[in-house]
């Protein structure tokens, strides 16, 4: 649910951008990021892009896909959710899987099209924060949130830092990183926190270290380290080096300055982030699925 809401964003924002500079947002890192390098979908229509994105059953990051791989899991594990977390998951895989549904994509604005499946990952957000009860389960689900987070996070700003390489015109590159902001729902804050064109060093402040905004790296490592120790306190999880790989991740992101990060490159800190991640994730596997055929 946490890649389908992420993926959705994304979508609207490079439509927008590719209707006012096709030259500028194209589809197709989009496709390549999300579906793969052999992937034969090479079409710029931004209606065929979407699509693809929401229906191809062929494509394992479509929204299709992901969110029926959601409703087996949710189903699998009714006893630990919600009902009406699981109605939310069930309704939302009804309401994609109606035959009629791909005719509306042409039919209507696709920004309300998106707009109308992106309500059901909300909704699913605010069940799950209302009626979910405090436990191991909720713990855990958040633990897979603020994972696939932090992943989300570190791809689509490697995507536009590919796009910003192509470039030495510094208002282009000022409006990609604009439209990463725009993609992860930090927009609005960071004209509030500071007022200025989108410069460069204060984005990947914010992004990366800002402690309020609850899509930054900083936020989610910060949330995530906190249900990984609920987890370990109500014995549901082994401490397995965890909390030590945690610990250390959130203080070098914390601590790191952006004049380290810009001599280094962003693009090496990204790498160090991920495979920190990925270490992380394998710790929690070894735990949880080590023993799962």
């Amino acid at each position: 649910m946490e890649r389908g809401n992420g993926i959705l964003s994304l979508l609207k924002v490079n439509f927008y951008a590719n209707q006012d500079a096709p030259e500028l947002f194209s589809w197709s890192p989009i496709i390549k990021n999300y579906a793969g390098d052999d992937d034969e979908h090479c079409t710029e229509n931004a209606l065929e892009c979407i699509n693809f994105m929401v229906f191809n059953t062929n494509n394992s990051n479509s929204i299709l896909n992901i969110v029926t791989k959601a409703r087996e899991n949710a189903r699998s594990v009714q006893e630990h959710i919600s009902r009406e977390l699981w109605l939310c998951v069930n309704n939302y895989y009804l309401f994609l899987t109606n035959k009629n549904l791909p005719k509306k994509l042409k039919e209507e604005d696709p920004i309300v099209f998106l707009d109308n499946l992106q309500a059901f990952h909300l909704r699913y957000y605010g069940l799950m924060d209302v009626t979910q009860e405090r436990g191991a389960s909720y713990y855990f689900m958040n633990v897979g949130k603020y994972l696939e987070r932090v992943i989300q996070i570190t791809d689509f700003t490697a995507m536009k830092l590919m796009e910003i390489a192509k470039t030495s015109d510094t208002l282009e590159r000022s409006i990609y990183w604009k439209n990463l902001l725009l993609s992860i729902g930090g927009y609005q804050l960071y004209l509030k926190k500071y007022k200025s064109s989108f410069e460069e060093n204060h984005v990947i402040t914010m992004v990366f270290q800002d402690t309020l905004f609850p899509r930054s790296i900083y936020y989610c490592i910060n949330k995530l380290n906190r249900h990984i120790s609920l987890l370990i306190e109500t014995n549901e999880l082994e401490k397995n080096n965890i909390d030590f790989l945690l610990g250390k991740l959130e203080s070098t992101i914390k601590y790191t300055t952006i004049e380290s990060i810009n001599e280094q490159g962003l693009d090496v800190f990204i790498k160090e982030i991920k495979e920190a991640i990925k270490n992380i994730s394998l710790n929690i596997n070894t735990v949880y699925f080590s023993n799962v055929n």
